[in-house]
C-alpha cells in the first residue's frame, strides 16, 4: 500500500506562480509545509511557501537537492523541463508523473495521444516547413490554426490562416522547427473540467465551466455552464477517461469545444489546476487547489460539490493602465472575492489576480462580477 503523506509533510512545487500559490494556501490550511522550486525570487508561490529554492531547471544538482527535502513533488505548470521531474522522481513521488507532464507539455505529443486512444480532437497535422504547412492546408483546408509545437499558452506561438498566401509570413513569424496546424473549429462554446484522480483510482470532477476567452486569454468563467445536462455529463465522462488512460494522480483540466452541431473536442490538456478552476475557492466545497493536495498526498477527494452558482473574471496588468484600480468599489458588491496573486509589475496581458461572484443564478454572477471589474477600471 502506498504510503500516506500526512499533514505536516513536506509538499514540493515546481514552478512558482499564481497556481503555486494557491496550492500552497491550500495546503497551509491542511497543516503542510511547502517548498517551491523556480527561476524566480520573490514568486507568487514564495511569498507563502515555508523555503524558496531558486535556480535553472536544468541545474539538475540543485534540482536533486530540493527533491531530498520534500515527501512528494507536484507541479504548477506544464513547461517544466521533462528532466527535472525524472530528477526528483529518483527521490520522491512525482504527481501526475513525468510521463503525463512530457506528453502534456507538447502540443503535437498531446494531439497525437488523444487521436490514439480514441479521444475526439481537432483535426491536426504536424508542420515541420513551409512545403508542409501548405500540403497541411491542403489536406485540412482553412481557415486553420498554426501553433508551434511546444511551450505555448494564452495565445502565444499561434496564427490563424486564412488564406494560403498567409503560410510564408505566418511560418517566418512563428520561428519554429516543429509546429502543430490545426483545423479551424467554428465552435458554439468552448468549456473545461478539471478533475482529479486519487492513489486508489478514485475520481472527482467539479461542474463543467463555461468560459469566455478576449485576445486568448481567458476572461470570464462561470460555473455550472449553460448546456444541456446530457452534454454535461458526455463531457465529465470526456474528462474521467482522459485522466484513467493517463494514469493520473493529481489535478488535471480538460478543454473542450461544443461544436454547433453538439458534440465535444478536446482542445487542450493541463496537467494542474487551471484557470477556469478559480471559483472553486470561493463557490465549492473543495477547491481544485486542495483537491490537488488531497490527490497527491493519498488522501481522499474532498466533494466538489458546487455551493453556488459562480462567475470568475480575470484581472490582467491592462486593468491598471490608468493607476491603482479602485478595489473599495468593486469590493461594495457583497458578493465578490478579490484574488490578488502578489505580482508587483502589471504588465498589460499578465495576470494579476481574479475575481469572483456568487449568485442565486448564473447570469447574476457574470452580471456581478463583470461590475466589479467595470468599477475598478472606471474609477481607477
Amino acid at each position: 500500500m502506498t504510503k500516506v503523506i500526512a499533514p505536516g509533510g513536506r509538499l514540493g512545487v515546481l514552478g512558482s506562480g499564481q497556481l503555486g500559490r494557491m496550492f500552497a494556501l491550500a495546503a497551509r490550511r491542511l497543516g503542510y509545509r511547502v517548498i517551491v522550486y523556480s527561476p524566480d525570487q520573490d514568486s507568487p508561490t514564495g511569498q507563502v511557501a515555508d523555503t524558496e529554492f531558486t535556480a535553472r531547471y536544468d541545474d539538475l544538482e540543485r534540482v536533486k537537492a530540493f527533491a531530498r527535502t520534500v515527501d512528494v513533488v507536484t507541479f504548477e505548470f506544464e513547461n517544466v523541463p521533462f528532466p527535472t521531474a525524472a530528477a526528483c522522481a529518483q527521490f520522491v513521488p512525482v504527481r501526475p508523473r513525468g510521463e503525463v507532464l512530457h506528453i502534456t507539455q507538447q502540443r503535437l505529443r498531446e494531439k497525437t495521444y488523444l487521436r490514439e486512444q480514441g479521444f475526439p480532437v481537432t483535426p491536426f497535422a504536424r508542420v515541420t516547413s513551409l512545403a508542409e504547412l501548405e500540403a497541411a492546408i491542403d489536406a485540412l483546408g482553412l481557415p486553420a490554426v498554426l501553433k508551434s509545437a511546444d511551450f505555448g499558452y494564452d495565445g502565444k506561438g499561434q496564427r490563424k490562416l486564412l488564406a494560403r498566401a498567409d503560410a510564408p509570413a505566418a511560418w517566418a513569424v512563428l520561428g519554429v522547427k516543429e509546429a502543430i496546424l490545426e483545423g479551424f473549429v467554428d465552435f458554439a462554446l468552448e468549456v473545461s473540467v478539471v478533475a482529479a484522480r486519487g492513489l486508489d483510482g478514485s475520481f472527482a470532477a467539479f461542474d463543467v465551466f463555461e468560459n469566455a476567452h478576449a485576445n486568448h486569454i481567458l476572461d470570464v468563467t462561470v460555473c455550472p455552464a449553460r448546456i444541456d445536462p446530457k452534454l454535461a455529463r458526455q463531457a465529465l465522462e470526456l474528462a474521467r477517461g482522459i485522466l484513467e488512460r493517463l494514469d493520473v494522480v493529481g489535478v488535471l483540466c480538460v478543454e473542450m469545444f461544443v461544436t454547433k452541431s453538439g458534440a465535444l473536442l478536446v482542445n487542450e490538456l493541463a496537467p494542474r489546476p487551471h484557470n477556469s478552476g478559480h471559483l472553486t475557492f470561493d463557490a465549492s466545497l473543495t477547491n481544485q487547489f486542495e483537491q490537488q493536495v488531497r490527490a497527491v498526498c493519498g488522501l481522499p477527494l474532498g466533494s466538489p460539490q458546487s455551493l453556488r452558482p459562480a462567475a470568475m473574471m480575470n484581472l490582467l496588468g491592462d486593468v491598471w493602465a490608468n493607476g491603482e484600480p479602485h478595489w473599495a468599489a468593486a469590493l461594495e458588491l457583497p458578493n465578490v472575492k478579490l484574488h490578488l496573486y502578489g505580482k508587483s509589475d502589471p504588465r498589460p496581458g499578465r495576470k494579476m489576480g481574479h475575481l469572483t461572484a456568487l449568485a442565486d443564478t448564473v447570469d447574476e454572477a457574470e452580471r456581478a462580477v463583470r461590475e466589479a471589474r467595470a468599477r475598478l477600471v472606471r474609477c481607477g
